[in-house]
Parts: C-alpha cells; structure tokens; sequence
C-alpha cells in the first residue's frame, strides 16, 4: 500500500505542466517557426494555416490564395517560462508588420501579417503591442484576428523546415523594433 502511494504521489508532484498555444502568421511560415523554435519556453510549433474558409487545404490549395488562410505557425508555450506577450514582441520583430499581403519575395494572402488570438487576453496584448508600434511611427499591416479552426500542414517536410536542411530564412530577420 506503501509503494502505491508513494507512486501515486510521484505522479502528482511530476504531472505534466500546464501548455499554452499562440497563433503568428507572418509571411512564410517556415521563418516564423525557426525563430519561434529558439525562443524560451516553446515547447513545439506546428506550421499549418488559419483564417481561411477551406476545411483540410493543401499547400497548393493554400498558394492559389482562393482559400482565404494564412500560412501560420502553432506555438506551444509553457506559461512559467515565458508568456504571450513575450511571444508577440517576437513575432513582431521577427518580420515586417508593415507590409500588406507579402512578406519580401512572397506575394499574396496567404503570406500576410496576422495575430489569431485564442482568447480576450491575447488580443489585449496584441492590440497593446501594435499600439505600442504605432506610436513609434510604423504603419502595422497586422490583421488582429478571432482564431478558426488551425490545420497541420499534412506534408511532413514543411514540419521543422530550417532544423531538417539548415540555412536560416530568407524573408525574415530580427529587427528591434520594441
């Protein structure tokens, strides 16, 4: 009987912790997710899409740009070692949020800037944040949008792009901007 609490009371102590999720689209996804990745606290990512009216698009659905998604990244955070706000100024200075519907090379709907907030919290801190930008003088382009359902991206080489070939991305970079 011992054993059983002693057990029983590891399992408690040792549960998993609470995980919290985001949604960045902010151009191609794979450059979202590389700095996403190295960030504190990030627990995994997921590129995929939201915002769209297609239930399951492909990527060439989603490159047509007929679908109305986003290329977006899923970030799954533990809350004790970073927060959304942290989360957001990267987001925010891991791109361009003054273009609209591009992000360098990559023209259309699909590669725009967008937060997909998750909860009223989320889209306080946002609004926040593109207030805070907007007072420094940049012209936001970055939608504040009610998140929809998120799809995977289904083909797997899209998954952990930059650590499976290497290189860094190509349309973004870090600019401190906060």
């Amino acid at each position: 009987m011992a054993l059983i609490l002693s057990i029983g009371a590891f399992a408690q102590k040792n549960k998993p912790k609470t995980m919290e999720r985001a949604l960045f689209a902010s151009g191609c996804y794979w450059g979202t997710e590389f700095y996403m990745q190295k960030a504190d606290g990030v627990i995994s990512t997921t590129v995929g899409y939201t915002g769209g009216h297609v239930a399951n698009p492909s990527y060439r659905e989603v490159c047509s740009g007929t679908t109305g998604h986003a290329e977006t990244v899923e970030v799954v955070y533990d809350p004790s070692k970073t927060d959304y706000e942290t989360l957001a100024r990267l987001f925010f200075e891991t791109h361009d949020p003054t273009q609209v519907d591009r992000q360098g090379p990559d023209v259309g709907t699909q590669y725009r800037s967008a937060i997909f907030y998750l909860n009223d919290k989320q889209k306080q801190i946002a609004e926040k944040l593109v207030k805070e930008l907007e007072e420094k003088n940049y012209k936001i382009a970055t939608e504040i949008t009610e998140a929809k359902e998120f799809y995977p991206e289904q083909e797997e080489y899209h998954q952990d792009y930059y650590d499976k070939k290497g290189g860094t991305p190509y349309c973004h970079a870090y600019t401190k901007r906060f």
